[in-house]
């Protein structure tokens, strides 16, 4: 079978939430089938990368990424569509080049259109069926209680409604959905119930190879992985570091907080204790070798693969309610739950003070991973999907006139043709 799997990122390596999830799924596709990769590029690629890549995939095509913009013209504009401005100011012409080209020469059998970004392409593939890779909306939900001025709610609110028209719109265009959680798969169905196929896919972690007992773990360290790119995280680690940490340092002065990933040049409260490593290639080894993973999160959506990966790794989690979100861990068994800084730090406190707590919530973590959050477990049910899609050609795709894609819209990457990747 032959799949042509589109993706807003390249993760080959891996380096975030999304790019984990999508390398894992790409893997599995591979090891039965023929898969072509057309990606957006949001990063320098290593050579290391590209070889992984082409011993996985039959193909891959590369587009450089354009950050959104809200200032600019294009953004203005999407006030005026009915597509997300996020969606309207990112939209590549030479993107929806290749995948048409792409298209019309491959003979595919499906498309995998991973997350929203991806999804906007569907004109350059209707005449494939295609499955929608995690359909992520809770992050865009207005919360509640609503703190905010009255000028940020009503934006909040109207953004939240052209969201819900826009994914109305767009869920017909597909044979099947994913999300990553049962609360995700409830805010599709209030937005639209007459679509069926919403599979629940959730994130996992391979527990092959994972550095648990070779890495020695620093007694009074904690960890926090997560770039701050992703305004969630820079939030987190804003509300931690500003008043959590401090009354953590109150009992033990000599803890020390880790923080992996791109810092994007933000600004944190001024802590003693505290290191912005940047991207660390190793990120496994660092969460294994820390006392105590956080996972702080006030907002969002899905599920939180920085939680997984620790658990994995053996290193017990401290999260907010809402970091938990969307996975099966109960409080006080598999993981400590704390929603106030006062609680968040008597948590990991109590973690670093108390060897058999923190020795059982990493057994039960673990047990919690083999049973539910292995992707050797979930693969084979997301495999039965795409295959199935494949198979029933009998799905009906709206007749609606593709995007113009000439060769001239497709412009190669230095050192390739096409976008392909040589």
């Amino acid at each position: 079978m032959k799949v042509l799997f589109l993706s807003p990122w390249f993760p080959f390596p891996p380096a975030n939430g999304s790019e984990l999830r999508i390398h894992a799924l790409l893997r599995g596709l591979a090891a039965r089938h023929d898969v072509t990769l057309i990606s957006f590029q949001r990063r320098p690629i290593t050579p290391e990368g590209l070889t992984a890549a082409r011993r996985m995939l039959s193909a891959v095509h590369l587009v450089p990424w354009r950050d959104f913009d809200p200032a600019s013209l294009r953004s203005r504009l999407g006030f005026f569509s009915s597509r997300p401005r996020s969606i309207v100011d990112t939209y590549s012409v030479e993107m929806a080049g290749l995948i048409s080209q792409e298209i019309e020469t491959g003979r595919y059998d499906v498309v995998v259109a991973a997350q929203l970004t991806m999804a906007a392409y569907w004109p350059c593939f209707q005449s494939v069926p295609a499955v929608l890779e995690e359909i992520e909306l809770g992050i865009y939900m207005p919360p509640v209680p609503n703190n905010g001025s009255v000028n940020t709610i009503l934006r909040q609110h109207l953004m939240w409604a052209k969201l819900r028209a826009y994914v109305r719109g767009l869920l017909p265009r597909f044979a099947a959905v994913t999300v990553v959680s049962g609360r995700e798969r409830a805010i599709l169905k209030q937005i639209t119930s007459t679509f069926e196929t919403v599979r629940i896919v959730p994130n996992g972690v391979d527990l092959a190879n994972r550095p648990i007992g070779t890495v020695i773990r620093n007694p009074q360290t904690l960890i926090f992985a997560g770039a701050f790119t992703y305004d969630v995280n820079y939030e987190a680690m804003e509300w931690f570091t500003g008043r959590v940490f401090p009354l953590v340092r109150q009992e033990l002065p000599n803890t020390r907080l880790i923080i992996t990933g791109d810092h994007a040049g933000k600004v944190l409260p001024s802590v003693e204790n505290v290191t912005l490593t940047g991207y660390i290639e190793d990120i496994q080894s660092a969460i294994a070798g820390a006392a105590v993973s956080i996972a702080p999160i006030l907002q969002g959506g899905g599920t939180r693969l920085k939680i997984l990966e620790a658990m994995a790794l053996g290193t017990p989690v401290v999260s907010t309610t809402k970091g938990a979100e969307g996975l099966d861990a109960v409080d006080g068994r598999d993981i400590l739950l704390a929603d106030t800084p006062e609680a968040f730090a008597a948590a990991v406190l109590r973690l670093l003070r108390d060897l058999d707590l923190r020795q059982n919530l990493v057994n039960n973590a673990c047990d919690l991973i083999r049973r539910q959050y292995d992707w050797n477990i979930i693969l084979p049910e997301f495999l039965e999907l795409v295959e199935k899609v494949a198979v029933d050609r009998a799905v009906t795709m709206p007749e609606v006139q593709p995007l113009a894609a000439t060769p001239r819209d497709v412009h190669p990457l230095p050192g390739t043709t096409a976008g392909r990747v040589p």
